[in-house]
């Protein structure tokens, strides 16, 4: 039987990217900065990945294909979005899954890109992590959707320590102040120990006769 927590939808504030995963709610948005996709890039993930196919790659035959340019890969499109989203490393401990994602439009060479998302579940797997689900919208400088992915990651947890709870226990207890003997009227009385202020103790009074062994210098 599974134990995880299921969080139902609702409104919130902007996505907190430094927060505990139980600070986290469904709702929470972003919107990242914009990257301009280039002739290189296309030319570097083509070389990288292996992917020379003619409609990334020869501007002949993409003038003559359905989009009538060259445009960029559809998995350039998804990567460059992953390294827009500002997922923090001590936060995000691990890309869980990328699903459903469906290319709307393409990506043609000079197009910028920008990255609109939100939460749309949380479940806890643990005291120290649990899974966020994304929803991303990857769209373009006029806000047309060109790519939509659901994008699963794992998030870490913030777990008191129980030493630290007992440390927070003692720093709360407060110090009991030391209260000087009134002192000693009559003949015999010290002038000294009789115009001390009242916060003043000596040590023979505060430590009685043979409890006191001071340490030599």
């Amino acid at each position: 039987m599974s134990t995880s927590t299921r969080f139902v939808r609702t409104e919130a504030a902007p996505m907190d990217w430094a927060a505990s995963f139980d600070d986290l709610q469904p709702g929470q948005t972003f919107t990242s900065y914009g990257r301009t996709i280039t002739e290189a890039d296309v030319v570097q993930f083509a070389g990288l990945t292996g992917d020379h196919h003619p409609l990334h790659t020869d501007a002949t035959f993409a003038a003559a294909g359905p989009f009538g340019e060259r445009v960029a890969h559809g998995m350039l499109t998804i990567s460059y979005a992953v390294g827009l989203v500002p997922l923090d490393p001590r936060r995000v401990l691990a890309l869980r899954r990328i699903g459903d994602v469906v290319f709307k439009r393409p990506v043609k060479l000079g197009e910028t890109i920008r990255v609109e998302g939100s939460i749309t579940d949380l479940s806890r797997i643990s005291d120290q992590a649990g899974i966020v689900s994304f929803g991303w919208k990857i769209k373009d400088s006029g806000g047309a959707l060109l790519t939509r992915a659901t994008v699963d990651v794992l998030w870490s947890n913030d777990v008191p320590r129980p030493d630290a709870e007992a440390e927070a226990d003692v720093e709360a207890q407060e110090p009991v102040p030391v209260t000087a003997p009134a002192p000693q009227a009559g003949a015999g009385a010290d002038p000294e120990r009789a115009t001390r202020p009242p916060t003043v103790a000596f040590l023979d009074e505060l430590h009685p006769a043979g409890s006191f062994c001071p340490v030599p210098l």
